[in-house]
């Protein structure tokens, strides 16, 4: 239906903004500045006119503004709209927040320009109808991006960080282009709400199967999964601003991506046991390397490093709403710590007494994991009498357990022999919220995405070994963090330390892999 295409305004109207600033020279920075906010608010608007249009109309699909399948098309759904209201309002806190950043910058307006170009880009991402579109959006919002990371192209750093993702975007690219031909092949249209439904009934093949697979890698190289994560923990020679778009928005992609195809992913058990795989390493990875940084920037990208490994982690498991509300919930909340981290350095350097610290000692730690499981029980069987245990899930369930592993963590720490009544009553109840809170937004999000986003099949027993092995991985890390002032002292921990401060040399790794490929690359330049 043409009224479909009512969205597309918000591209359009970012797109009309960074055109007036390129040929606008004369137009002074904070002018440009205050209508790239202005026109961010307006794409914030229509994501809202665009819910109000799900809510009346339902799920659609607009009319296709091109000939061959080639052309603009809105895919109008829960998924589209919920990533089109969170784009539209963190562009809008970033333009803002630029707007006073920068000001005083000389290429201010250069740098407004490419942020709404880029807002754009991801803007027609997540609302497209077609996979044409979608992979020219894709590729757009990186090409953008690049241009934002070298805004200081005279720092070194900036130069090596922004060749390193410009490499890893582009092989995403190449293996979305490749799923997106072998889509084409298997489904015989390019609209992607016609290649859901032939998915959904089981047809594909081999083609979907194989598009399902570079679906997944294209995800894996977008969301910085492990090993080539690098490039994320080096762009922060970029501005804050920068940074907080990345961290909140584009870096989310990945998910997405494997989102808006879920029922082609499900095709393919074993490509989602990958995902598994490789995002539950990169959780623990980054989780780990995070706690030795000594920068908060740093020490914020590795745990964007480990969020997104938690997402495709929850996309292996084929848990897609719980994904998009990770999604969510993560770009809200890194948006804010990028943003705010420089008065959060600021209020932790003026704390001149700290108290005292409350060391939990074995016994204190095994009664935090065992109140921690009393209380997820508890909460899990009122809610199943309430609601019924049929609907959940073993992956669901499963994944419920490694949350409240977090819980068990803090748990520790109010139940230590040191710490006063006051902060175990109150860890003890904020874990207890915590854990109604999430069951009750993994209910929500499952009944919001009911009919767009495929329900989770039953567990095989591939998936019965993955989620074991989750569980035992991410219980075994838990109890290693909780009980870490017990053993850090250790001549061995303290070599550890120094290995995951590194990465495990990963990076150093890919870097000389890439200054080798270079320099062929320069050389046969040369010859020719």
């Amino acid at each position: 239906m043409p009224i479909y295409l009512f969205p597309l305004l918000a591209p359009a109207a970012l797109l009309a903004a960074a055109a007036l600033l390129h040929f606008r020279r004369d137009l002074g920075a904070q002018k440009g500045a205050l209508l790239g906010e202005v026109v961010a608010i307006f794409a914030m608007l229509i994501a809202g006119g665009a819910l109000a249009l799900l809510i009346i109309s339902g799920s659609g699909d607009s009319p296709l503004l091109g000939i061959a399948g080639i052309g603009l098309s809105v895919r109008l759904d829960m998924v589209s709209v919920t990533m089109l209201l969170l784009v539209s309002f963190i562009g809008w806190i970033v333009t803002r927040y630029a707007r006073i950043y920068l000001d005083g910058e000389e290429r201010q307006n250069e740098f407004t320009l490419w942020l709404l170009v880029t807002l754009a880009a991801v803007v027609l991402l997540v609302q497209s109808g077609n996979i044409v579109q979608f992979s020219a959006a894709w590729i757009a919002t990186s090409l953008a991006l690049h241009r934002l990371l070298l805004f200081y192209p005279a720092r070194i750093a900036a130069q090596r960080a922004a060749y390193k993702k410009f490499v890893t975007a582009r092989a995403g690219d190449a293996s979305l282009l490749v799923a997106g031909t072998l889509l084409i092949s298997a489904y015989g249209t390019t609209l992607i709400s016609q290649m859901l439904a032939m998915a959904k009934l089981g047809q594909g093949g081999g083609l979907g199967i194989a598009a399902a697979a570079f679906l997944a890698l294209a995800a894996v190289l977008k969301s910085a999964q492990f090993p080539t994560h690098g490039w994320l923990t080096e762009v922060m020679e970029a501005p804050t601003p920068v940074s907080a778009l990345l961290h909140a928005g584009v870096v989310n992609g990945g998910g997405f991506l494997l989102i808006r195809f879920a029922d082609v992913m499900i095709l393919s058990p074993l490509v989602l046991a990958l995902l598994v795989a490789i995002g539950g390493f990169t959780a623990l990875f980054g989780g780990m390397v995070m706690l030795t940084q000594p920068t908060v920037k740093v020490s914020l990208a590795w745990s964007t490093i480990s969020q997104m490994g938690f997402m495709i982690l929850q996309c292996g498991l084929a848990l897609f709403p719980l994904a998009l509300l990770h999604i969510v919930a993560h770009s809200l909340y890194k948006a804010h710590a990028f943003l705010s981290a420089g008065g959060a350095v600021e209020r932790v350097t003026a704390i001149r007494k700290p108290g005292p610290v409350a060391v939990p000692d074995l016994r204190a730690v095994g009664r935090a994991f065992g109140l921690a499981v009393a209380i997820y029980g508890g909460v899990y069987l009122a809610s199943g009498a309430l609601i019924g245990f049929a609907s959940k899930s073993p992956q669901a369930i499963a994944l419920g357990a490694i949350l409240i592993f977090g819980v068990a963590y803090l748990l520790a720490q109010g139940l230590a022999d040191k710490a006063p009544r006051a902060l175990t009553r109150r860890t003890a109840l904020m874990s207890l919220v915590a854990t109604l809170a999430y069951l009750a937004l993994q209910r929500g999000s499952e009944w919001l995405a009911a009919g767009t986003l495929p329900a989770t099949p039953a567990a095989g027993p591939l998936e019965w070994a993955l989620i074991l092995l989750a569980l035992f991985s991410f219980g075994a890390v838990a109890l290693a963090q909780s009980t870490l002032p017990l053993w850090s002292h250790h001549p061995s921990a303290q070599g550890l330390r120094i290995h995951l401060a590194n990465g495990l040399y990963i990076n150093a790794i890919e870097d000389r892999l890439l200054r080798g490929w270079s320099r062929t690359q320069a050389k046969s330049g040369a010859k020719s």
